[in-house]
């Protein structure tokens, strides 16, 4: 069964990307004619320049084929029996793949919607495809919400809690809720970052439960609406800090203030 899975994962890969010395007039869509050559990869295209300059011709460039490049991924789908993840078959998988995303009928059946476990859901390359806005922010998500889980189930035992855990659990709370995600609903990378340092600071920490969508719909188009600049910004730099930052402190803050008054 390893062999098996083994044969049909490393059939996800890079595809190398060929290049072509063409001339500079030529279209964007130009494809290299049957007797051209093609170089491939990163050292064809250390090659490619090379021949470019020996060719010694001001008009002519190293361009990308079109439609080279890109990559295959596997993504494959395995249902566990009675949410034994450690069985044969998943283990299986899970030592092969970059990680895995483990959804859990429970959180599914309790209205958080993605149901991730975030406790066991593991990403060994997701930090390298975020934007650092997004690795400011969420660097330490899962792991806080892990321990809201395992502080919730500790909860329900009835034990008194003191003033520390029961802020962390409000802010768990307020964070899952933070997080659920309409079917069909994509959000820009630019909103998720706006949306996970509100929770992250605090700002929904007193607002109920109930409510919390509200207030991230209406916090996210005030954005959009009064602040683009800010925005645009942080879509352009991809970095949250600084400046970008502290103006999304202020903007969040008075955003709250008028949402508690009840004012638009």
């Amino acid at each position: 069964v390893f062999y098996l899975h083994s044969r049909l994962l490393e059939r996800s890969c890079k595809l190398a990307t060929q290049y072509m010395v063409v001339p500079k007039s030529a279209p964007a869509d130009h494809k290299p004619a049957i007797n051209e050559k093609i170089y491939a990869g990163k050292p064809g295209k250390e090659e490619a320049e090379k021949d470019l300059k020996a060719l010694n011709k001001p008009d002519y460039e190293v361009r990308k084929i079109p439609g080279s490049g890109g990559s295959l991924t596997a993504l494959p789908v395995i249902e566990t029996l009675e949410g034994e993840v450690s069985a044969y078959i998943p283990t299986n998988v899970i030592s092969i793949t970059d990680g895995q995303i483990y959804l859990e009928p429970d959180l599914f059946f309790g209205g958080v919607r993605p149901a991730i476990n975030v406790g066991i859901s593991v990403s060994r390359v997701g930090g390298k495809a975020q934007i650092k806005a997004m690795k400011t922010i969420a660097g330490s998500l899962r792991l806080d919400l892990a321990s809201f889980r395992e502080l919730e189930a500790f909860a329900q035992l009835g034990t008194d809690l003191d003033s520390a855990t029961q802020r962390q659990l409000d802010r768990g709370r307020a964070m899952v809720e933070l997080l659920k995600q309409g079917q069909y609903v994509p959000m820009h990378v630019a909103d998720q970052v706006i949306s996970i340092f509100a929770g992250t600071q605090g700002f929904c920490d007193d607002v109920p439960l109930g409510r919390i969508g509200e207030f991230e719909a209406a916090l996210l188009k005030h954005v959009e609406d009064e602040f683009s600049e800010v925005r645009d910004r942080l879509v352009q730099t991809g970095d949250l800090a600084g400046e970008i930052r502290d103006k999304l402190l202020q903007i969040i803050g008075d955003f709250k203030k008028r949402f508690v008054a009840g004012k638009p």
